[in-house]
């Protein structure tokens, strides 16, 4: 075919208008769509109230959760007692072990005479009277006697005790707290704020107004102040809770328990391979792993075994939903199983499996079995059963028939025929999508996991749900991570092998 020249063009154009002529839709159907994706954009702006969200959303409280993911804080608390003495008490569990002296907090401290109640010791009383009491039943129809000997009073003794009269906290560059009995004075930058605390009334009333960076939700109740990521502080009128925040994972190989604890590599490594035993018992370098597989804060060796549980559970649960959906899938293909009931039948099975939830079969199968790996191998043999089958059917409806022509041909009976003239071409793409289901799985396991159905999801959901040990559940998000990544890899390896026919 030659090439039309200009005048060509222009004589056809002239006979035949209409094929020059561009329909409407042709000539304004970008602006049309363009038009359409703006006003629907603006319908779910309105809708979701997107603009309030935002503006009204604590950002530095969202900012607060994130810091908790890569940190650890120090959390002393300063009690005021009625009298004005204070006390610095730091949790039992603390991450910088026993006898803690922060050099960021500073405290003033006076030995005084102070009055204690101190209650009463029955048994060093002189009263031989009885109580009343016995640890046999009353017998029916009578009245167990009452004690006929009061409780003795709380004596009030005066001694001599170490208290705290003043606490300076740094909690970074020009950010600084002091407490006082009666009064706190916070400063952040250029900003200063000070809190008038009354015990009796059980207020805390701020002088002037609030800065930004402070809030206090009922008037005279709690004030919390935020500090960024150096942490934050809440004052009470009983109470101040300081909450120092510092970069990194605290005790993550040794915790405050373990003989380990607060000394440096080298000095470990040299008590591992030549140090005398910390332990009679057992040899240092058994001692050091026993210590970090039980670490008490990170709980290595059950949150490892719990990713393992997740990793075998995605894995059985796939393995048997291919096996239960290859067999279903040549019923529900029409051009194998040519019998309309019974296409229809294992077609709609598909559906109804697929169509519940994994995580509402995870529940349903959490309340029949109890919480436990069994619910989650369970949930994702289903819904994969049902997908899978669905999947498998629409590649047996779509494979080439001449090779089973070819087969069929030859005498060859109809179970011969499925073997060599279908399975071979759909093998691979069943392999191939088994192994991406079973990648997917591995991320679906955890979800499940965490309404009871077992493994390292179930761990997850309960470090989420103290609010405060976020870093334990960027931990364990790091290790699901880790394993979907390797997981992937393995899976696209060998998909890649499968539907390029082994190269």
């Amino acid at each position: 075919m030659t090439n039309m020249n200009t005048a060509q063009m222009e004589a056809i154009a002239a006979r035949h208008p209409e094929l020059m002529q561009r329909s409407l839709w042709q000539r304004f159907r970008v602006p049309v769509l363009l038009a359409a994706c703006i006003l629907y954009f603006m319908f779910a702006w309105w809708y979701f109230a997107v603009a309030k969200v935002v503006g009204t959303a604590n950002w530095g409280i969202a900012g607060n959760y994130l810091a908790d993911w890569v940190s650890y804080e120090i959390r002393p608390d300063i009690e005021i007692q009625p009298d004005g003495a204070m006390k610095i008490v730091y949790p039992r569990f603390d991450p910088i072990g026993p006898n803690p002296n922060p050099e960021w907090l500073d405290a003033k401290r006076e030995t005084v005479m102070r009055s204690v109640e101190v209650p009463s010791s029955v048994s060093g009383g002189s009263s031989t009277a009885n109580t009343g009491f016995s640890f046999m039943a009353p017998a029916p129809g009578t009245q167990q006697p009452q004690a006929q000997v009061a409780q003795p009073p709380a004596q009030i003794q005066t001694r001599s005790e170490e208290i705290v009269t003043e606490a300076h906290i740094r909690m970074g560059s020009s950010r600084e707290i002091t407490v006082l009995p009666g009064r706190v004075e916070m400063t952040r930058e250029t900003e200063k704020t000070t809190l008038i605390l009354d015990r009796a009334a059980g207020t805390v009333k701020p002088q002037g107004q609030l800065p930004s960076w402070a809030e206090q939700r009922l008037d005279g109740g709690r004030v919390i102040a935020y500090f960024g990521v150096n942490g934050w502080v809440e004052i009470g009128a009983e109470r101040v809770r300081i909450r120092k925040r510092f970069l990194g994972w605290a005790n993550f190989v040794f915790d405050t328990n373990s003989a380990f604890f607060g000394r440096s590599p080298g000095e470990v490594i040299g008590l591992i391979y030549d140090g005398e035993r910390l332990d009679p018992k057992q040899s240092n370098f058994s001692l050091a792993v026993n210590d970090i597989l039980y670490n008490p804060s990170w709980q290595h060796l059950d949150v490892w075994t719990k990713l393992l549980q997740t990793v075998v559970m995605a894995f059985i649960g796939t393995l048997f939903a291919m096996f239960v959906a290859f067999p279903l899938s040549f019923f529900a293909a029409r051009n194998i199983f040519r019998n309309r009931a019974a296409n229809q039948v294992a077609k709609r099975l598909f559906d109804f499996l697929r169509s519940v939830d994994m995580l509402i079969w995870a529940l349903f199968f959490t309340r029949a079995f109890g919480p436990g790996p069994l619910a989650g191998i369970s949930a994702i043999f289903l819904t994969d059963t049902g997908t899978l089958g669905k999947l498998y059917s629409e590649a047996l409806e779509n494979i080439d028939e001449k090779q089973r022509e070819g087969v069929r041909s030859v005498g060859a009976p109809p179970a011969v025929v499925q073997r060599y003239g279908v399975v071979p071409q759909v093998m691979p793409v069943f392999l191939s999508q088994a192994l991406y289901f079973w990648e997917s799985n591995t991320r679906s396991a955890t979800i499940i996991g965490a309404v009871g159905a077992g493994g390292i999801g179930l761990k997850l959901w309960e470090a989420m749900r103290t609010n405060s040990d976020w870093e334990n559940v960027a931990y364990m998000v790091l290790l699901i991570l880790m394993v979907v990544f390797v997981f992937d890899g393995i899976s696209n390896a060998l998909r890649s092998r499968l539907i390029g026919g082994g190269r």
